[in-house]
């Protein structure tokens, strides 16, 4: 038997994986080499911006660290404020005086350095995010500088910067009871509307999420209207104040309509909705005028509507005021009100066109409830001063006019 040759690998090369090589983090030294930028170039930010510029630092690495050199002129302990081992320079936002004309600078270097590099933008977010959880860490003049410059970074639209990130990491308990909070928020809210609008202050609020809790802001033993009064009008912001008193006021009424919806809905007996009615005028401190008016839109709301068939709507209109009449009575109590009502009637008329043919008869049936008094339909006949829909409204309730006019006489 012949042995045959067995095959070698002579000659071959055997490939073997290549692993990735991970460079160990160096933030120490990346740090060292943008404060020695800073030192360089004397704090001149328009030079240091330049210097950046053209630099081979790994920013996508130590973005963090960057930041941190900005804020605090170097580094700091990893997960804190306080300044670590290395350089440092004596140009950051925090050792300027608290003044706009002092950090508006780093804003538009920051601004310029995030058009160039807008990934950057996260690592801004991670540094505010973890300064702001921290503020009692800083002393009283630092926080105020932090406060001015995020003022100032959302006047001038600092690339991308998300108000949640600003405003989410402050409502930390421990914060708002030392009142670290109110004290930021309260010069951050002066600082931005130097430049600013209310109308724009509170879009950033929104997008912050946090419109709807302003009373947040505050420990807990002033978290009051009261209080909020107090504090930003002694403050100087009255629009404020004065904006707030209306959003609470709007909230309490919409509270009020939905409680009232519900009632109305099943058909809760009437003097329980009154009690109820009555309970919250008191407690909100809700004037009569604006009750009459959301208790007409709950008791127009809940009629159910047949489309085009007038007359089925007539009757289901004039049902619902037949059924809530005593409500309606109990806070139609001056004459006053009675012509506000009226108005209302008249402008849901005006606007509903399956309504329109309905006001003489709404109004009639108020009459025969004793809702609305004869000098009051008399008295809007005559002298009623809304416009909208007036000449048609009075032509059609002439004859009722002419009715009452004629009682009258025969009297």
């Amino acid at each position: 038997m012949s042995s045959k040759e067995k095959p070698t690998l002579g000659g071959t090369r055997i490939k073997t994986r290549k692993r990735n090589i991970t460079i160990p983090l160096d933030p120490a030294s990346f740090s060292d080499a943008v404060v020695q930028i800073y030192l360089d170039n004397a704090g001149d930010l328009e030079l240091i911006a330049r210097n950046i510029e053209s630099s081979e630092l790994d920013f996508s690495r130590y973005g963090d660290t960057f930041f941190e050199v900005i804020f605090t002129g170097g580094r700091t302990q990893p997960g804190t404020t306080k300044p670590d081992e290395g350089e440092r320079h004596p140009y950051s936002i925090l050792d300027c005086e608290p003044k706009r004309e002092a950090i508006l600078p780093s804003v538009i270097y920051i601004q310029k350095i995030l058009r160039r590099r807008p990934f950057l933008i996260k690592y801004l977010e991670n540094v505010m995010r973890r300064f702001l959880q921290s503020l009692e860490f800083f002393e009283e003049n630092e926080r105020k500088k932090l406060a001015i410059f995020t003022a100032l970074a959302f006047s001038q639209k600092l690339s991308g910067l998300p108000p949640e990130t600003v405003f989410q990491p402050l409502l930390k308990d421990n914060l708002v009871a030392k009142g670290l909070v109110l004290s930021f928020i309260t010069d951050f809210f002066k600082e931005y509307l130097m430049d600013n609008s209310l109308d724009d202050l509170i879009s950033i609020l929104k997008r912050g999420k946090v419109e709807d809790n302003l009373l947040e802001f505050f420990p807990s033993a002033k978290r009051s209207a009261e209080g909020f009064s107090e504090h930003f009008t002694k403050e100087g912001l009255v629009p404020l104040v004065e904006y707030n008193a209306k959003k609470m006021f709007d909230v309490k009424l919409s509270e009020m309509k939905s409680a009232l919806t519900t009632q109305i809905a099943e058909e809760t007996d009437i003097a329980e909705v009154i009690e109820s009615v009555k309970l919250r005028m008191r407690d909100a401190n809700l004037p009569d005028i604006e009750v009459v008016r959301i208790l007409w839109d709950v008791i127009m709301d809940a009629v159910q509507w047949s489309g085009k068939n007038q007359q089925q709507n007539a009757n289901s209109a004039l049902r619902q005021v037949k059924t809530w009449a005593e409500l309606l009575n109990t806070f139609c109590s001056t004459g006053k009100l009675e012509l506000e009502l009226i108005y209302k009637v008249q402008m849901q008329c005006y606007e509903d066109a399956k309504l329109m043919k309905l006001f003489p008869e709404i109004v009639r049936s108020l009459y025969d409830q004793d809702v609305l008094a004869e000098d009051t339909i008399l008295f809007w006949f005559r002298k009623g001063t809304n416009p909208k829909g007036r000449q048609s409204f009075v032509k059609a309730l002439e004859p009722f006019v002419n009715w009452l006019e004629e009682a009258e006489e025969e009297e």
